[in-house]
């Protein structure tokens, strides 16, 4: 009796371990296809269409298997996207899925030929409202503390449909290692949720801090296609729920020199987006400011719009874009309303939105009668949240530790 209940518990427990095993296949691995750093990212069409890019390994062929509850799967070839910058290969792979259904709950994952990674989960916009979790510089010098913050930020944010980077990702555009650190900062919530970065001026440095035009950057985030076979994923625009992002290149100083008619050119494609935008809600993202602060403890220095405000504002001005909400300066302040360069009550709400990295300027900025909220000092890590409704854009900002120190409410009645 004793040896047969032996025997029964070995079969039990081959069974269990093979259904184990089975399960444990099923789910696969990302390493085991070499696949790393899963990102999705925005695309022109967030009810249909959905890009993914991850890093990989050299002239694998890759498959992304995708399906939704209750469906049979589909597959899809990936293309190799791999770049080389400054002596270092970049292993890159990108799919643009499409034929999407809007507001539909996606699994998906990275095949080769012998092996599958793991499911992840990806959402299309149901094209009503959206939410957003929106980071300023995250430029590092150990990028663990960025990474904490994003984390955090998005664990509280469980209802996110997208992550904004406001520009100066890295703090050298040529640095891979920086890249790849930033790129691992996020891959926890990579995979599931889709990012729309902005560029900054950052990420047009090379590794001895002269300038060219931003390679890495452009290569790494396949954005939507602006029109312009000169500026590609240096600018671009998209709609989420009912607003309309616009995403603008700043960088108008440091292209001078290689994209001389970089400003020119992107106000007209500025003019035209706005305008022929129906979404209720229109943001627009940039990484440099509106203004320039005058420097505590230098006596003469006085804050000034920057030739960016001097060459936007007008435009904002015309269109009425519902926030702006720029970084670069690594300090948080709310603006009162602005139109024509002076505070006005149906003004444009202009935001800046502070500092995610490790790089600070403590108790640079001097304050302004142009503000109505900074964030408390000593200044630290910080994050903002976007929130639309039918007649209500809520902004937030948030310390690391989740304590909201500003918030902004606009309204539309009509």
């Amino acid at each position: 009796m004793q040896k047969f209940k032996l025997i029964m518990l070995i079969c039990l427990s081959v069974l269990l371990l093979g259904g184990c095993m089975d399960a444990q296949e099923e789910a696969g691995s990302d390493a085991a296809v070499g696949v790393s750093n899963i990102r999705q990212l925005v695309t022109a069409d967030n009810m249909r269409c959905r890009m993914l890019m991850w890093s990989g390994g050299s002239g694998k062929q890759y498959t992304v298997e995708y399906k939704k509850q209750g469906a049979d799967s589909k597959q899809l070839k990936a293309t190799d996207v791999s770049f080389t910058d400054n002596g270092r290969l970049y292993y890159q792979y990108q799919a643009m899925l499409q034929g999407l259904e809007p507001g539909g709950v996606y699994s998906y994952r990275i095949r080769t030929a012998e092996e599958a990674g793991a499911w992840h989960t990806l959402r299309t916009d149901d094209g009503r409202f959206v939410s957003a979790v929106i980071f300023p510089d995250s430029q590092s010098t150990d990028y663990s503390g960025w990474g904490s913050l994003a984390g955090n930020a998005v664990k509280r944010n469980p209802q996110a449909d997208l992550f904004i980077n406001l520009g100066d990702l890295v703090d050298n555009g040529q640095d891979g290692r920086q890249w790849q650190d930033w790129l691992q900062s996020v891959a926890a919530f990579s995979s599931e949720l889709p990012l729309a970065p902005v560029i900054g001026n950052h990420e047009t440095y090379t590794l001895d801090w002269k300038l060219r035009y931003p390679s890495a950057y452009v290569k790494l985030f396949a954005v939507p296609d602006n029109g312009s076979g000169k500026y590609p994923g240096q600018f671009y625009s998209f709609d989420y729920g009912d607003v309309h992002f616009t995403v603008l290149d700043t960088n108008f100083q440091e292209m001078q020199a290689s994209q001389p008619e970089l400003l020119a050119e992107e106000v007209n494609w500025l003019e035209r987006d706005l305008a022929a935008s129906k979404a209720r809600w229109k943001v627009v993202l940039m990484h440099k400011d509106i203004m320039l602060y005058g420097f505590n403890n230098r006596p003469g220095t006085m804050e000034h719009f920057t030739d960016a405000g001097l060459a936007l504002m007008p435009i904002f001005d015309k269109y009425q874009p519902d926030a702006v909400i720029s970084a670069h300066l690594h300090t948080y302040r709310r603006r009162k309303p602005l139109k024509n360069f002076m505070p006005d009550s149906q003004g444009i709400v202009y935001i800046l939105a502070g500092v995610a990295g490790s790089v600070r300027y403590a108790d640079l900025w001097q304050d302004s009668r142009l503000d109505a909220a900074h964030a408390p000092r000593p200044e630290k890590d910080n994050y903002l949240t976007l929130q639309s409704s039918e007649k209500e854009l809520v902004i937030k900002a948030f310390l690391q530790d989740g304590t909201c120190f500003d918030e902004v409410t606009i309204t539309k009645h009509e």
